[in-house]
């Protein structure tokens, strides 16, 4: 017995494997004595299980599958439900062992018994439940089926359908209210001054109210009150803002330990902890100014459409998003997002200064770059379309010095500019981020480890502050006597 069970079960069940056996014993014996009977038996014996497995390869049954994700894209770390409904197209009897085939990071396939007990009108339901720790698109299935023939002596495996797509977009996290988007956005408003051109008697005050736009401040009114005051002749609209994403390999392989694209168990998105914590700034900050009723664009380091060569982008070719809907399609696009451009770490990041243009970070995945340098005149143009209706957020690798000069101008485009920017342990960004915050960049360098939450309120650390310290300075200069 113990010789039998380590013959291949895929072909025949221990009981055909045993026929088979007793066949080539007898063939033996009525070779050795002679006799005709017995060689009768052998050939019987050898012909059942292999007509048996001619049986189940040419009349195998057929199966229609209904497989179901609710939801139907699901956050990382977040447990989706899949429904099965499974059917047979083709008559046939008897049970059928089945098993949902499942990428290697789910654990376990499940395996179920057709049809179920509780099947009903000659469908069988299934349910289970998938939780994924990564962000990206997986197949789930095929479901396979194992059938034997009416006498158990041989098997056949083979796949009922051809599995479904599981979308896992990353998770967003919550962010702190900050002066960068009030309740109605912060710079992202679009003002329409009163026609009457009022004067400051005239004008309209209020309370500052956290998240409101310092610009919006009426200094004469906070001196007389005592306390911020802000002017009401603005009407506001949708505010907007502006999503820089860099994509570019090099600019996050360098100081990166592990990249596992294509290395990953069964993930073949090319990315690292760098870009991870990057797509999970992009996703939280979208969520972040989404409630807040902004409008987004999110380009990439050339001025292109962001998610153009996103897998999993609903349209590759949007770049304007708003609304819950633009929302969900912003994160179905995140879901498999990956780094571009040449596949391999950068020997030595030069710091010397030269045009962009000659830099080797630069250069395209394909043909969808508009030009061969990240930050140039196609992404300018772009942001000068939308010039100052709303801020710009840079969310960039490790930069070289001409890389921070070539993004610097962009500050300009914006009615505020903040830049995240990937750096690590062995390395300085001091003089990058130097660049950018001359340039009127609100800068700020992380590495993998960063509190995204941290990183966001640094942005607005000092501001209100010192906004107060002004007022109370307008203040007591105008209770000086003349």
């Amino acid at each position: 017995m113990a010789l039998v069970d380590r013959l291949p079960k895929h072909l025949f069940t221990s009981r055909g494997w045993g026929l088979l056996a007793a066949g080539a014993v007898f063939l033996g014996c009525a070779y050795v004595m002679g006799r005709r009977d017995l060689l009768t038996l052998a050939v019987l014996l050898l012909l059942l299980p292999l007509v048996s497995l001619a049986g189940v390869r040419v009349l195998k049954p057929k199966f229609q599958v209904y497989r179901e994700f609710n939801p139907s894209t699901v956050e990382t770390s977040t447990t989706t439900t899949v429904r099965l409904a499974v059917a047979r197209s083709s008559y046939s009897t008897g049970h059928v062992i089945m098993e949902e085939q499942l990428p290697p990071r789910f654990g376990e396939p499940p395996a179920f018994r057709f049809p179920a007990r509780s099947a009903s009108g000659g469908t069988s339901r299934y349910e289970y439940h998938l939780r994924s720790g990564k962000r990206g698109q997986f197949r789930i299935g095929p479901v396979t089926a194992e059938f034997s023939d009416p006498f158990g002596l041989s098997l056949r495996r083979h796949s009922v359908d051809d599995g479904d797509i599981l979308t896992v977009t990353p998770a967003a996290v919550e962010l702190p209210v900050t002066g960068l988007a009030g309740a109605r956005g912060n710079d992202g408003v679009t003002a329409t001054r009163i026609r009457a051109n009022p004067s400051d008697d005239d004008i309209m005050t209020r309370e500052y109210r956290h998240g409101d736009p310092m610009r919006r401040v009426h200094w004469a009114a906070t001196a007389r009150h005592g306390q911020l005051m802000v002017r009401q002749e603005e009407s506001v609209t949708t505010p907007e803002a502006t999503v820089i994403l860099d994509q570019r390999f090099t600019a996050f392989a360098a100081g990166t330990s592990s990249l596992f694209g294509g290395h990953d168990e069964d993930s073949d998105l090319v990315t690292g902890p760098s870009f991870e914590w990057m797509v999970t700034a992009a996703m939280s900050i979208s969520a972040h100014l989404a409630e807040r009723n902004y409008s987004l664009r999110v380009l990439d380091a050339y001025g292109n459409p962001a998610f153009v060569r996103s897998r999993s982008a609903p349209d590759p070719d949007a770049e304007e998003f708003s609304g819950v809907g633009g929302l969900h399609a912003i994160a179905e696009s995140l879901a498999a997002i990956e780094l571009t451009g040449p596949r391999h770490a950068r020997s030595e990041h030069h710091r010397t200064d030269h045009h962009p243009a000659d830099h080797r970070d630069g250069t395209p995945a394909s043909g969808a770059e508009s030009s061969d340098s990240a930050f140039d005149d196609h992404l300018m143009d772009k942001l000068a379309a939308h010039r100052l209706r709303g801020p710009v957020l840079a969310l960039v690798g490790s930069l070289t010095l001409a890389e921070a000069r070539a993004l610097a101008p962009a500050a300009a485009y914006g009615a505020n500019a903040f830049a995240l920017v990937m750096t690590d342990s062995s390395r300085s960004n001091d003089e990058v981020l130097e660049i950018l915050r001359l340039a009127g960049w609100r800068a700020a360098a992380v590495t993998p480890k960063t509190q995204l939450a941290a990183a966001w309120s640094a942005f607005d650390e000092g501001g209100i502050v010192a906004a107060a310290g002004a007022a109370m300075d307008v203040r007591r200069g105008a209770a000086v006597p003349r």
